[in-house]
């Protein structure tokens, strides 16, 4: 027999049922109903370019992109890797994308740290100015960064395009990390001065580990965003064997603008990294956006 006690959620659960306070009956039932569209409009532009990319190109001419599949074949995802080389522009990608998130990440989180930890005068002021610079838009930027990669001798090198990106994600991945790392005790990281530690282990060996819900939270998003560039790959990059996936895809669609479901293999192929990427760092992604909402 359950005791009654007085709270109508742990009265549910001692009953068997589970429920979270403030749970109206009907609700979930009226979130489907709203919710199910909107994801059916939001993986409708997947679901398109995934049937594309299966059919033939006879099937595509005959009749038309918005029919459903005749046919199904792989040879436009074989016809993106083979003769467009988007092999290539893949490898070319994570050539970059890899040591610039990893770049950006460490050099903003020993900034956020310093910033955070210690009384470096105009801290606020340098925060701003490091924000504010994240603000400009990157079109008015695209002449002055060429020039200057041509005159340190990084035009048209992959090194100069991650260095473009690690310098352009330094203040926004440092603004959201002092957030962060200012909402741990000071107490934690004191005692573990008392015990002997110097700034390097207590950055290393407590910031870093208890930090890591907002770093994967922030290598997810530069992931995505260093992956999907094209503005930067274009204006830095003159050489098609340098250009990344994106720069690859508009050159694939211009070079086989006709063979609609090659482009869709090539964009399906494009898509690959990121989605890993998204669901191998799904669970620290969602408690890093949530960090302090509760505060």
């Amino acid at each position: 027999m359950a005791v009654a006690t007085g709270t109508p959620a742990r009265d549910a659960q001692a009953g068997g049922v589970t429920r979270h306070a403030g749970h109206r009956p009907g609700g979930g039932v009226v979130f489907h109903l709203v919710m199910a569209p909107v994801a059916l409009l939001w993986v409708a532009p997947m679901l398109f370019a995934a049937a594309i990319a299966v059919r033939s190109f006879d099937d595509v001419t005959e009749r038309g992109l918005g029919a459903l599949p005749a046919s199904f074949t792989l040879s436009g995802f074989v016809t993106a890797v083979t003769e467009v080389e988007l092999g290539t522009a893949l490898v070319n990608s994570l050539i970059v994308t890899a040591p610039a998130v990893v770049l950006a990440l460490l050099l903003s989180s020993m900034a956020a740290f310093g910033l955070s930890r210690y009384e470096i005068p105009f801290r606020r002021t340098i925060l701003l100015g490091m924000l504010a610079g994240n603000l400009l838009p990157p079109q008015v930027l695209l002449i002055p960064v060429a020039k200057m990669s041509e005159n340190i001798g990084t035009y048209d090198a992959l090194v100069g395009l991650v260095a473009i990106h690690v310098g352009f994600g330094l203040g926004f991945y440092t603004f959201v990390l002092y957030g962060f790392m200012r909402s741990i005790p000071r107490e934690v990281t004191e005692a573990a001065v008392v015990d002997g530690a110097g700034s390097m282990q207590v950055y290393w060996r407590i910031v870093m580990p208890l930090s890591r819900p907002a770093l994967a939270a922030l290598a997810a998003l530069a992931t995505t965003w260093i992956y999907n560039d094209l503005v930067w790959a274009l204006t830095i990059l003159q050489s098609q064997a340098k250009f990344p996936i994106t720069a690859a895809l508009l050159n694939l669609q211009g070079s086989y603008v006709s063979q609609w479901n090659v482009v869709a293999s090539g964009a399906m192929l494009a898509a690959i990294p990121t989605a890993v990427v998204f669901f191998a760092f799904q669970r620290h992604f969602v408690s890093g956006l949530l960090v302090g909402s509760t505060k």
